[in-house]
């Protein structure tokens, strides 16, 4: 026990630190201190008390608004969380709660069109590299009420990524990366190579019955930045501020990315035919003895395989250590809302310390509440200890506003070279440069 728990500390001190690489400059919040006056009086707040670490203490200053009721935006597949955490937050404070899914990576470019005319969810899921385009772009109100009890029970690491130009936006309520999820009863043990990987596909992967060695999205940046990264290549420099440096189709980038042709031998399916329910689908069913995916999908995955469900850090790529993106989940209010006490109240209750567990509970993340991470739930769980593992050689997605830029160009590439054959090097120039292009435009 002693052992798991350092593991699980492991893993936030591991994120803090990678994440505070990516932004030491951003670490003072002292800016939220003073948002919190101003908006507290617009927003019928009484007067605002020494900041507390306990979850109960702002919520007795802010009501909702009389009649109001909220639409929040949710993933797919964090939907049985989201009914029974809106089923607690009506109860308590009787407000109503509609829950709509969309990804959470779509879930600001839907800000921007729909929020101005008042269509938008009045709070929203985004994963934090999404929040300097949000916040840049006023579409998000600062967490004021909650800030400093925010600042106070969470790691530093979430609080960062919670951040923007020295303002607390964010409500974070899970840490992220992804691993290796393999059915024990088809792989005895988990391949330490993509070399392994291909090996044990070459005798397990059969096309004409619907059956692969292993299974990710190879046609989306977030689960094949190892094939970019793990030899060499980056986004945006400087620890991920230098909107100028992007070294996506450096030397080691492309090497790392002759390492994912190889793989389609294991998997000899077009990337258009891979999603997140067909990955699901034939993981559970058995048809897919390897799954490359985060946590959201272990409460579905230890259900369906029970004992035989086993997770390992990412294998090697070019025998160099797999590097992983890695980020929070972070709830966010509306600029738009009508509701904002109403919205602020469900953010702060739906990411608290008993919320996080029931995520970890029904999902199965990895918490960034600071006594969640030290819960028994938490610390004597393996598989969070295995994603605390992965985590230690993960990089944060950059927060920067121009990351909204990277993940077309380069969600179009990756299928180029996957499904027909575009020589890495080529297809990777013309992403570099369509962000490049994106990124000018941009700042006009």
């Amino acid at each position: 026990m002693k052992l798991k728990k350092v593991m699980v500390i492991t893993a936030a001190v591991s994120m803090a630190l990678s994440v505070t690489a990516c932004g030491s400059s951003n670490n003072g919040n002292t800016g939220g201190n003073n948002a919190a006056k101003a908006t507290n009086a617009a927003n019928n707040v009484t007067e605002t008390a020494a900041p507390e670490s306990t979850d109960a203490a702002a919520t007795e200053e802010i009501v909702p608004e009389d009649g109001a009721t909220l639409i929040v935006w949710e993933s797919k597949e964090e939907r049985p969380f989201a009914d029974e955490i809106a089923k607690q937050f009506t109860a308590k404070y009787n407000v109503p709660v509609k829950i709509e899914e969309l990804a959470p990576p779509d879930q600001v470019t839907k800000l921007t069109q729909d929020g101005p005319s008042g269509l938008a969810a009045d709070v929203i899921l985004i994963p934090h590299d999404n929040l300097g385009k949000a916040a840049s772009a006023s579409l998000v109100l600062p967490n004021d009420v909650f800030g400093e009890e925010t600042k106070a029970n969470n790691t530093e690491a979430s609080i960062i990524g919670s951040s923007y130009d020295n303002e607390l936006y964010g409500y974070p309520r899970a840490a992220e990366t992804y691993a290796l999820f393999y059915n024990k009863s088809l792989v005895k043990e988990a391949p330490k190579s993509f070399d392994d990987v291909l090996a044990f596909s070459k005798t397990f992967t059969d096309k004409s019955k619907n059956k692969y060695g292993i299974m990710w999205e190879v046609g989306n940046l977030y689960f094949n930045y190892m094939f970019i990264a793990s030899d060499g290549g980056y986004l945006f420099g400087k620890n991920g501020t230098d909107k100028e440096d992007i070294g996506l189709a450096n030397d080691g980038a492309i090497a790392g990315l002759k390492e994912f042709v190889k793989m389609k031998e294991a998997l000899p399916i077009k990337s258009g035919d891979i999603n997140s329910d067909i990955k699901r689908s034939l993981f559970n069913s058995g048809d897919v003895a390897m799954d490359i995916t985060g946590p959201w999908e272990l409460g579905g995955y230890k259900a369906a395989l029970g004992d035989n469900l086993g997770i390992a850090p990412i294998p090697t790529v070019n025998g160099k250590t797999s590097i992983t993106f890695s980020g929070i989940k972070i709830f966010a209010v509306n600029s738009f809302t009508q509701y904002p006490n109403a919205a602020k109240l469900y953010a702060h209750f739906a990411s608290s310390k008993d919320a996080q567990l029931l995520l970890n509970k029904t999902i199965g993340s990895v918490p960034t509440n600071n006594e969640a991470l030290l819960d028994p739930q938490i610390v004597n769980d393996p598989f969070v200890s295995a994603f605390a593992a992965q985590a230690k050689s993960s990089q944060p997605m950059p927060s920067i506003p121009e990351m909204g830029n990277v993940w077309s160009p380069v969600n179009a590439a990756l299928p180029e070279i996957w499904d027909k054959g575009v020589d890495p090097k080529a297809a990777m120039d013309k992403a570099v440069q369509q962000i490049k292009d994106l990124n000018n435009s941009s700042a006009q």
